[in-house]
C-alpha cells in the first residue's frame, strides 16, 4: 500500500503542489491528468525521492519520508517507466532486464509474460518503440518494486500501438500486484485504464475518484471540460429534474439542490435529428471520427452544444436540425 498525506512541494518560494492526499491499495492504478505545468511529473519525482518535499508524508510498509526524514531514491524500491524508455543501448534485452539482479528468475517471468522471450539477445536499437517500452516495464517489474511510477509511457508511440500496449501495461501491473501512478495527457487513456483518476490544476487535486464518477459527476466545471467534450445549457433544477429549452432530464446538483443551473451535456446526451419541422438548432461544424461524427449545434437560445451521431448521419454546417436530450442517467448540474 502507498499512502500520501498532505504532500506539498516547493520550487524555491513557489509552491507547485499543495495538500496532495491519496492511498493506493495493492495493484491499484491511479491515473494523474491535468494541463501542462500542473505538477504531474513533479509529484512523480517527489515520490521517487528525486525532489525534496516541503510538507506532508509519503509512506509504504518499509519506509516513511517526511521533510525532516528523507529517504534516498535507491532506498525506496520504486519502479519507474519513462516515455523515452531509458534503456542501456550497449546491453541486450536480457541484460537490461536483469541489470543488478542477483536472482534472475523474476526477469525470466516478465520477459515471457510481455512477449520478449525471442528478443532476449537483441540490442535496444533493433527494437520497435512498443518492444522497448515492454523491456523497460519488464526491467521495472523484475526488480519487484513497492510501487511503480509511469511518466507518460505511451507518448512516444504511434496511435495504433498505444491502444494495445496500454492494456498490456495494465495487465502486467495487475499481475505484479503493485500500486502504480501513471501520468498521462491522454484523457481516453486515463478513463479506460485507471482504477481511479486524479485531475490536477495548478498543483491542486480537483478530484480523485473512479473514472465513471469523474466523467459523469465532476466536482467542478474544470474537471468536466478536461475529461472530454463538454457543453452546458441553462435550466432550472427542481426535485431531481432539470428543465431546459431542449427537454427535461434527471439531474444531480453538484453545488446546489434547486434553482437556476447549468447542466453538463456530453455529446452522447444530445440527440440530433434531421427534420423538416420542429427544428431548433443550426449546425456550426462537423468532425468526422470514423464510426461517428461530432457536431456542434447552435440552439435558438444561442447556446452551443455538441452531439455525437452515427457516421451514417450526414449533416453540414448551416443545416437546420432538431436537438433534444436523451439520457437515462442523471446529468450533473452546477449553480448558474
Amino acid at each position: 500500500m502507498l499512502s500520501v498525506s498532505q504532500l506539498s512541494i516547493d520550487y524555491g518560494s513557489n509552491r507547485v503542489v499543495s495538500d496532495l492526499n491519496f492511498t493506493l491499495g495493492e495493484s491499484e492504478i491511479l491515473m494523474l491528468v491535468g494541463p501542462t505545468g500542473c505538477g504531474k511529473s513533479t509529484i512523480l519525482q517527489a515520490l521517487a525521492g528525486l525532489l525534496p518535499i516541503s510538507e506532508g508524508e509519503i509512506k509504504v510498509a518499509k519506509w516513511t519520508a517526511t521533510p525532516k526524514h528523507t529517504v534516498a531514491p535507491e532506498k525506496r524500491s520504486v519502479g519507474m517507466v519513462f516515455q523515452d524508455f531509458a534503456l542501456f543501448p550497449h546491453l541486450t534485452v536480457e541484460q537490461n532486464v536483469c541489470f543488478k539482479l542477483k536472482d534472475t528468475s523474476p526477469a525470466d517471468h516478465w520477459l515471457k509474460l510481455l512477449g520478449l522471450d525471442a528478443f532476449r539477445h537483441k540490442k535496444p536499437a533493433t527494437l520497435s518503440g512498443g518492444q522497448k517500452q515492454r523491456v523497460a516495464l519488464a526491467r521495472t517489474l523484475a526488480h519487484q518494486p513497492d510501487f511503480v511510477l509511469l511518466d507518460e509511457p505511451l507518448s512516444n508511440l504511434d496511435a495504433a500501438l498505444k491502444d494495445m500496449l496500454r492494456w498490456d501495461i495494465r495487465n502486467a501491473l495487475k499481475e505484479a500486484g503493485v500500486p502504480a501512478i501513471w501520468v498521462t495527457h491522454d484523457q481516453e487513456e486515463a478513463l479506460s485504464v485507471g482504477d481511479r483518476v486524479g485531475v490536477l490544476k495548478g498543483g491542486k487535486i480537483q478530484q480523485i475518484d473512479t473514472p465513471e464518477q469523474c466523467f459523469s459527476t465532476p466536482n467542478n466545471r474544470f474537471v468536466a471540460r478536461f475529461l472530454g467534450e463538454a457543453s452546458f445549457i441553462k435550466g432550472t433544477l427542481n426535485n431531481g429534474q432539470a428543465l431546459t429549452d431542449i427537454g427535461n432530464v434527471p439531474a444531480n446538483g453538484i453545488d446546489c439542490d434547486t434553482g437556476e443551473v447549468e447542466v453538463l451535456l456530453r455529446p452522447d446526451d444530445v440527440l440530433l435529428v434531421q427534420s423538416s419541422i420542429g427544428n431548433n438548432g443550426e449546425v456550426i461544424w462537423v468532425r468526422f471520427e470514423g464510426g461517428s461524427r461530432l457536431c456542434a449545434v447552435k440552439l435558438a437560445c444561442e447556446t452551443v452544444v455538441t452531439s455525437r451521431v452515427s457516421h451514417e448521419v450526414v449533416v453540414h454546417p448551416g443545416d437546420k436540425v432538431h436537438v433534444s436530450l436523451s439520457t437515462s442517467h442523471p446529468l450533473a448540474a452546477f449553480k448558474s
